[in-house]
């Protein structure tokens, strides 16, 4: 009788442990979140569970637009979580993204889930947080090249999101500000806290860690990693951040216009709208906003400094030491911009520097030699990649070496890639890391890649990864990556890894100096 009441109650501990185990098991797609429950699918030959399209927030149409966003709404029963949700209000900005979705919505905060499949014996994992780049402008969750079925298998949860874009996201106008109690636009970068707010809630029931979340992005989503370090609302919703290809601690001073300089400017493009109420314009339909926006002379439509989300332009956010005080791992590719080196020879350079410095031309041409035109061709390179957004990127990773307390790894990416539909070729362009970050070679459509392309994307999944489980990128059979701010030391991503002094600064030190200010655009 002992024995059986023994053999009862082992049962019965069992039973208990696959009951509270069962969440972070892969046999289930069927997921209850704060709102209801989801059911997924999985990908990559059943090694990933992609839980696709769940709303964070409210949809933000109606009297819902322009508006921080509201949470989400709760429903009954399943939700269908197999197909990415709608991608944000655009227009056709960038030829090279392709999206996965059924097509452009005011109603697009969503988000996607990946995990790996068989979480057999796992704890909770760390959870990346993927922020798209676009300029603010455009871009998707759903591009191939950001897809899942990779990254989870190095031992992470992957969240990939959408955020309101262009006039949708940033429109700040007097009205609304005076609607908001004196604050207006950011709602894009709003979009994104929400959307942290509801990985905190809901990531444990997918088998990741909400202790452990790393903000990543590239270009307009590294420059809004950078942003949310410096807004008090999203601190402790993050622990790591990565940066690749972007700052918002720009060139000149400040980093974001004041919404009293924009509001009046964006008020008088909305009259022109044929609008006088906030309601009046919310009635307006999306596309006809949205073709408004697109046109010659409208304003610009992008993050700004609003006094109550974002209280300040982030570079007195850094040199004040208010900002997030986490690892930070970033860095930029070698050739992020070429325009300005067609055609480019001797006599051409030296006329440039003259035209653009002045007085201090000889100083810019011993950081940017043009003795030959080949070597004139590659500083144009070089000048024209770092004023686009290597300059802001360095400037972000200093401001957090100098203040941020916490350990720093840069690194820059050498390695050229093959030609492709979109792609000139044997350069290391702008947005390049995409691919190899995620692991999606093969979603850039004619590449023909080779051996080590596929061999440095292994290694910087790595070293993500790593990163987002640890702080350190550093693991197993990895050349090993010494933190930028112990000693100035940068990995250097090419066919074979190799890590040196930083030898830029004083480019950047010169154009801290002397770079001409660009005229806000408003």
């Amino acid at each position: 009788m002992q024995l059986r009441v023994q053999s009862i109650c082992s049962l019965l501990a069992v039973v208990l442990l696959l009951a509270i185990s069962a969440p972070v098991h892969a046999d289930s797609l069927t997921v209850k979140t704060s709102q209801g429950k989801v059911h997924g699918k999985t990908i990559n030959d059943g090694k990933v569970r992609a839980f696709l399209g769940i709303p964070y927030a409210a949809p933000p149409v109606g009297d819902l637009r322009w508006k921080a966003p509201a949470p989400p709404v709760k429903w009954k029963g399943t939700r269908d979580a197999t197909k990415y949700g709608s991608h944000c209000m655009q227009g056709d900005v960038f030829a090279d993204m392709v999206f996965q979705d059924s097509g452009e919505s005011e109603n697009c905060l969503y988000l996607n889930v990946f995990t790996p499949a068989d979480m057999t014996g796992q704890s909770k994992l760390p959870a990346m947080f993927w922020i798209h780049g676009g300029g603010y402008s455009a871009g998707s969750a759903s591009e191939p090249r950001h897809n899942g079925d990779f990254l989870p298998l190095k031992g992470v949860v992957l969240v990939t999101i959408n955020y309101r874009l262009d006039v949708f996201g940033f429109l700040a106008t007097a009205d609304l500000a005076k609607e908001a109690g004196g604050a207006a636009g950011n709602y894009g970068l709003m979009d994104m806290v929400a959307a942290l707010e509801w990985v905190h809630a809901n990531i444990a029931k997918f088998g990741g860690d909400p202790r452990k979340v790393t903000i990543f992005g590239e270009s307009a989503g590294s420059s809004a990693v950078s942003t949310l370090m410096a807004v008090g609302s999203a601190q402790g919703l993050f622990q790591r951040a990565i940066g690749e290809s972007g700052g918002a601690l720009s060139l000149g001073a400040p980093d974001r216009p004041s919404l009293a300089a924009r509001e009046q400017r964006q008020q008088d493009w909305v009259a022109a709208l044929g609008v006088s109420t906030l309601a009046q314009l919310r009635a307006l339909p999306a596309a006809a906003i949205a073709d408004a926006a697109r046109k010659r002379g409208a304003p610009a439509f992008s993050p700004v400094i609003d006094s109550k989300f974002l209280t300040e332009p982030v570079a007195e956010t850094y040199a004040s030491s208010h900002q997030a005080h986490v690892s930070l791992l970033a860095g930029w590719n070698r050739d992020e911009r070429f325009g300005l080196a067609k055609g480019m020879t001797v006599a051409k350079w030296k006329d440039f520097a003259m035209q653009t410095f002045g007085e201090h031309a000889a100083e810019f041409l011993t950081l940017y030699p043009g003795d030959t035109d080949e070597q004139a061709e590659r500083s144009a390179i070089d000048y024209d990649s770092d004023t686009f957004i290597a300059f802001s990127t360095w400037k972000w990773v200093d401001a957090q070496t100098k203040t941020g307390d916490a350990p720093v790894y840069r690194y820059h990416l050498e390695l050229a890639a093959p030609p492709s539909k979109y792609h000139p070729g044997w350069f290391a362009f702008h947005s390049d890391d995409i691919e190899y970050v995620f692991g999606t070679l093969d979603t850039r459509p004619e590449a023909e890649w080779r051996p080590e392309d596929r061999k440095l994307s292994d290694q910087m999944m790595d070293y993500w990864t790593n990163f987002a489980k640890s702080g350190d990128p550093n693991g197993p059979e990895l050349p090993v990556w010494p933190r930028f701010d112990k000693g100035g030391t940068i990995l250097h991503l090419d066919s074979e890894i190799t890590t040196g002094p930083d030898t830029t600064r004083p480019r950047y030190e010169f154009l801290l100096k002397w770079m001409p200010k660009p005229a806000a655009r408003l």
